[in-house]
């Protein structure tokens, strides 16, 4: 009883002019939230801010303990629908995204192109004017980056990327929750990325110097990350006071790093330059020798699939390889996107240290 009377006091939650003010209180530090996504859209992590990146990983933190661990049902999306568009197949991202609001009560709703006219007989416009009318989110796993800013200019319901050629945010999320857990903090840490300058780097890029975290980054030459990305990458380096490295040396780039991560060297629709990336990435395999150089709590991160030329079994199915507890934080963490887009949730786990 004086439990649960100490968590009805500790978290008051008050409305101000329609914003959400959440506002959680220690022994004599408090602490004050006012973090508001209800209606947005998440295309890339450059449009949201370090506390509202924090605010996503606290629900994802608060989600997962209410219903993993004390078994709780929170209907948090019942009489809600969600379009699921696939243009990419997928595992993670299709099987964390159905189940994951399904547990909340809400009815997910998978569609391919061959289930849609998906900008062939319908135009995309017309396409996100009638599933705003029947839905309430879409989650698109696109091709294009541009296909999605389309879907989040037309619809009136908040827009989700599932993956795109530019980014991909709500895996950056559950990495990010990942290694909260693992370290119990994000800030000060430093990550290695080593392989492809691809969606998945794009979107650490856009968010790692935001939570304080330094990047060190190796590419193979003529596979860097997009230049506009790197400015922007730089700029919040220089703003947050985190070390952005940018090399072709992997060995430099595992140097000191807490994390090591990478992706697939060939990713979908680039099937046809197999044999030319196979060639360029020859010394980017990421084995014990390459964690020599890291820090001594180094720890593995991969998206998954992986393929055995990205890492070798020895790291990948070692005691610090994370990749299967971050496959799993896939569902958590897009149940708390689609929780803080949807509603005015207000988590009841005290706010992580990050």
């Amino acid at each position: 009883m004086l439990f649960n009377l100490r968590n009805l006091l500790s978290t008051v939650v008050l409305r101000k002019n329609g914003q959400h003010l959440l506002r959680h209180f220690q022994p004599g530090k408090p602490t004050q939230t006012n973090v508001h996504l209800k209606g947005r859209d998440l295309l890339t992590l450059q449009n949201y801010t370090a506390e509202e990146i924090k605010y996503l990983l606290w629900v994802a933190s608060d989600l997962k303990q209410r219903i993993k661990h004390k078994g709780e049902y929170l209907p948090l999306m019942q009489g809600k629908s969600l379009a699921m568009i696939f243009e990419k197949r997928s595992t993670r991202t299709r099987l964390s995204t159905e189940t994951g609001f399904a547990v909340l009560g809400g009815h997910p709703c998978f569609l391919t192109t061959q289930d849609i006219h998906l900008g062939i007989n319908e135009s995309l416009t017309d396409t996100a004017r009638v599933l705003s009318g029947m839905t309430d989110a879409i989650l698109a796993r696109v091709y294009k980056q541009s296909d999605l800013d389309l879907l989040a200019k037309e619809a009136s319901i908040p827009i989700i990327n599932g993956l795109s050629d530019s980014y991909h945010p709500i895996q950056i999320v559950a990495d990010y929750l990942t290694l909260q857990e693992h370290y119990g903090h994000l800030n000060g840490l430093t990550i290695s990325w080593i392989g492809d300058g691809n969606n998945v780097l794009n979107s650490i890029m856009m968010s790692a110097a935001k939570l304080g975290m330094h990047l060190h980054v190796a590419t193979p030459k003529s596979f860097e990350p997009d230049y506009r990305i790197i400015k922007i990458a730089e700029q919040y380096s220089k703003e947050y006071g985190t070390k952005l490295l940018l090399t072709t040396d992997p060995l430099e780039a595992a140097s000191g790093a807490n994390v090591l991560v990478t992706d697939t060297w060939i990713s979908m629709g680039q099937e046809q330059e197999k044999i030319e990336r196979l060639r360029a990435f020859q010394g980017y395999q990421i084995t014990m020798q390459t964690a020599k150089a890291a820090a001594s709590d180094w720890t593995f991160l991969h998206c998954l699939p992986r393929k055995p030329e990205e890492v070798d079994d020895r790291v990948f199915y070692s005691s610090r390889s994370l990749v299967f507890q971050e496959a799993e934080n896939r569902k958590w963490t897009i149940m708390a996107v689609m929780v803080s887009l949807l509603t005015d949730y207000s988590p009841q786990l005290q706010k992580p240290t990050f």
